[in-house]
């Protein structure tokens, strides 16, 4: 499970891409260390063509695992004695997102899988975490860290995403994974980002079918990414 990741390409170079047409990011600042619930960049599709847009990362997590957490807070206020009303309980579950998505079969996934919320993530590297092999691992195309991107959806969702923030409403996305190629199973074995390389690829995910996108939710050939640190938190990559 990729849970941190790096975005450091400036913003202009972002839009050349993947032909941003509108950006509502303001001065986007080099992001070495993004995290589950961070705010990050993201490309979607809006009413006059592709916008560069911030979003937090953590799409809504599922029915069930919010009513099986609800059910568990309600037990433990219950056994300290505490009236508890379980429908706004339920309402008030925090609930900080779901940031990678495998089974795309689910319905919970399937309504958001047409072309208006696919979005495409831009990064750098990204990380998975192998104590025995240093901690976090970071991944990229090379050593110069070329401009990627993840294959994502998004939405726009009212949730409690933190108890102190209470109820809000944002713009959420994630991503894809797949299972993981030779470099990235080596280190991870059970999964790996869904990541685009080409502009027809970015195309066939921002515009195609979902049969047809989803024929892109498949690792990277073995040999196609490198490690380029071990161990630290954050990308230690200059900001390009």
């Amino acid at each position: 499970m990729c849970n941190l990741y790096s975005i450091t390409t400036n913003q202009a170079a972002i839009s050349a891409l993947f032909r941003v047409v509108n950006r509502y990011v303001g001065n986007l600042a080099p992001m070495p260390g993004v995290f589950p619930d961070y705010t990050a960049p993201i490309v979607r599709t809006g009413a006059e063509g592709r916008e560069l847009v911030m979003a937090r990362w953590g799409m809504p997590s599922s029915a069930h695992a919010l009513m099986e957490a609800t059910k568990k807070r309600a037990a433990r206020l219950e056994a300290k004695g505490t009236p508890v009303g379980f429908k706004q309980l339920l309402r008030m579950e925090p609930d900080s997102g779901t940031t990678n998505i495998r089974n795309v079969k689910s319905k919970h996934w399937t309504r958001w899988l047409g072309p208006e919320n696919r979005c495409v993530v831009p990064f750098n590297s990204f990380s998975e975490f192998n104590k025995a092999e240093g901690g976090d691992i970071w991944f990229a195309l090379d050593e110069t860290r070329p401009l990627l991107c993840f294959a994502g959806i998004w939405t726009n969702w009212t949730s409690v995403r933190k108890v102190r923030e209470g109820e809000t409403t944002n713009d959420l996305y994630a991503f894809l994974t797949t299972e993981p190629n030779a470099e990235v199973g080596a280190i991870h074995p059970k999964a790996m980002p869904v990541i685009l390389t080409t502009p027809d690829e970015v195309e066939t995910w921002m515009t195609a079918s979902p049969d047809e996108a989803l024929k892109l939710q498949r690792p990277l050939p073995d040999g196609a990414l490198r490690i380029v640190a071990r161990g630290v938190k954050e990308d230690p990559a200059p900001t390009a």
